[in-house]
């Protein structure tokens, strides 16, 4: 098998798509663990009636985006198995531990994280998460009754866990709470429109869309002038502190991507861009002394649009890939 066809089916290739029911592949590593995840995700939302509490099983590899109780109970060892959290852009997930049956001392493990790791590669990236690496796993068998809830600081979470006998487990119950500023985000969808808006703080925040997109941004405040600028070696925006980035790729880590175009200063218009990685990236990095907000809209790239150019487009970039 060539290295490059290795490379594709090893990455995030799949994703939710749930108003279509299809469905993409994703492959799981944690930093610490040499062997990889593979996740077969699905439309796991459900129509609730009012008041109903949703409950099921838990699969070793598994994802949600849906508020609810979840077991697991291991029916024989198992090794290396993970959840999948996501929520809509404005949200956060909440999991409270309800039950659990583990044996920390013969070797398990259930771990929540801030975030998702897919194939050793973060969500939110390190540069741009508000906690280190370590303060962002939070580990039963080491804080026990101390902490058994944990929200997280976006619309993604995630729990991984070893259970080596059978009949033990764990209960949990998910919960999604309003986040105000949404700032680092992964969509559900291939399409959609979302203004990000960073109220006078010093941090970077990211939307990420695992699909290979149109995207148009429509509007940008950065308190600056009018600009918009193609990313070249000796160009960006080096040197200021406000500007958002367009970035693709195909791991899921943004510090780990390439970065397309880069616009350091404002404008209202229409600035339309093809991108046919396998995940897209727009980042905006505010020094905090405005407020900065951008708007944009996108949707799944097709091969007809990759025939035709568009007014106010710019290069197309990862095309072969599509």
């Amino acid at each position: 098998m060539p290295s490059a066809f290795q490379f594709q089916c090893h990455l995030v290739l799949i994703f939710l798509a749930a108003s279509k029911g299809e469905t993409r592949y994703l492959e799981v590593r944690d930093a610490g663990e040499d062997d990889p995840f593979l996740l077969l995700s699905e439309d796991l939302k459900r129509e609730l009636s009012a008041g109903q509490i949703y409950r099921r099983s838990l699969r070793c590899i598994d994802m949600l985006s849906i508020e609810g109780q979840f077991t697991f109970t291991a029916d024989q060892p198992q090794l290396h198995c993970a959840t999948f959290f996501i929520g809509e852009p404005e949200e956060l997930i909440t999991i409270d531990y309800d039950f659990v049956n583990i044996d920390c001392q013969g070797g398990d493990f259930l771990k929540v994280f801030d975030g998702w790791i897919l194939k050793g590669e973060k969500f939110p990236s390190s540069l741009d998460h508000p906690l280190t690496t370590s303060q962002r796993y939070v580990d039963f068998c080491e804080s026990g009754n101390i902490q058994r809830s944990i929200r997280s600081s976006q619309n993604v979470a995630m729990i991984f866990f070893r259970i080596q006998q059978p009949g033990n487990g764990f209960t949990v119950t998910v919960k999604k709470n309003s986040n105000l500023f949404p700032c680092n985000v992964i969509s559900q969808t291939p399409s959609g429109r979302f203004t990000m808006v960073i109220p006078h703080q010093h941090r970077n925040c990211s939307f990420s869309i695992i699909y290979p997109v149109v995207i148009k941004i429509s509007d940008l405040i950065l308190g600056h002038l009018n600009g918009f600028f193609l990313k070249e070696p000796s160009a960006g925006c080096a040197g200021v502190g406000d500007f958002v980035e367009l970035l693709g790729g195909a791991g899921l880590d943004p510090s780990k991507m390439f970065p397309l175009a880069d616009l350091c200063h404002s404008f209202h218009g229409s600035a339309q861009m093809k991108i046919g990685c396998d995940n897209t990236v727009l980042r905006m990095v505010s020094s905090g002394k405005h407020i900065n907000r951008v708007t944009f809209e996108y949707h799944q790239l097709d091969l007809q649009e990759t025939e035709t150019r568009k007014e106010n487009s710019i290069e197309e970039f990862c095309l072969p890939s599509i």
